[in-house]
């Protein structure tokens, strides 16, 4: 498919610009792990502005969005489907726990989205929601995080809450072991 094509060389340039991010790993045995499932997947993360790359994280190698500031194509959602039924006025387009289901990927927890700040500076004017623990979502609330000053910050918000400058990153899981 050609646009798997244009993904593929973009997400080579990518991984061998910032080998610091998977040390010891060769494009060529990237490459092989990536179907034409996982390669919709990076499309659609690639075309909503995530810039997704290759980490190790927990034994795993997986894709996960590595742009500087969140997704410009993923901002201004509520957190979940129960949030965005909650709004009765000014409702946004949808949830990223919709869009993050129909793209396939995974929401970002707060240790990954932790593990993210050793690449680089995410986030200095934008934030991004993160997965949230139910404990606290049955409360009404939803994390996201942000970087300022310096140091990475973890707050809280209403789930029903939208701003423009707030999305969310996500992850694909290529390969479990490493």
């Amino acid at each position: 498919m050609e646009k798997h094509k244009q993904t593929l060389l973009i997400l080579k340039e990518r991984f061998e610009r910032h080998k610091e991010r998977h040390a010891d790993l060769n494009w060529e045995d990237v490459e092989k792990r990536l179907n034409e499932k996982i390669l919709d997947v990076l499309t659609k993360m690639e075309d909503s502005g995530g810039e997704p790359d290759l980490v190790l994280w927990n034994g795993r190698m997986i894709f996960c969005d590595l742009s500087p500031e969140t997704p410009s194509g993923r901002r201004s959602l509520c957190y979940d489907e129960a949030a965005l039924r909650q709004r009765e006025k000014n409702p946004p387009s949808g949830s990223v726990e919709a869009m993050a289901k129909q793209m396939g990927v995974s929401l970002m927890d707060e240790a990954l989205y932790l593990k993210l700040q050793e690449y680089g500076d995410f986030d200095l004017k934008t934030s991004s929601w993160i997965k949230t623990p139910e404990e606290i979502r049955k409360k009404g609330g939803a994390l996201f995080g942000e970087t300022r000053y310096g140091r990475t910050f973890i707050f809280h918000n209403g789930a029903s809450s939208y701003y423009s400058v707030r999305g969310w990153r996500g992850y694909i899981t290529i390969k479990k072991t490493y």
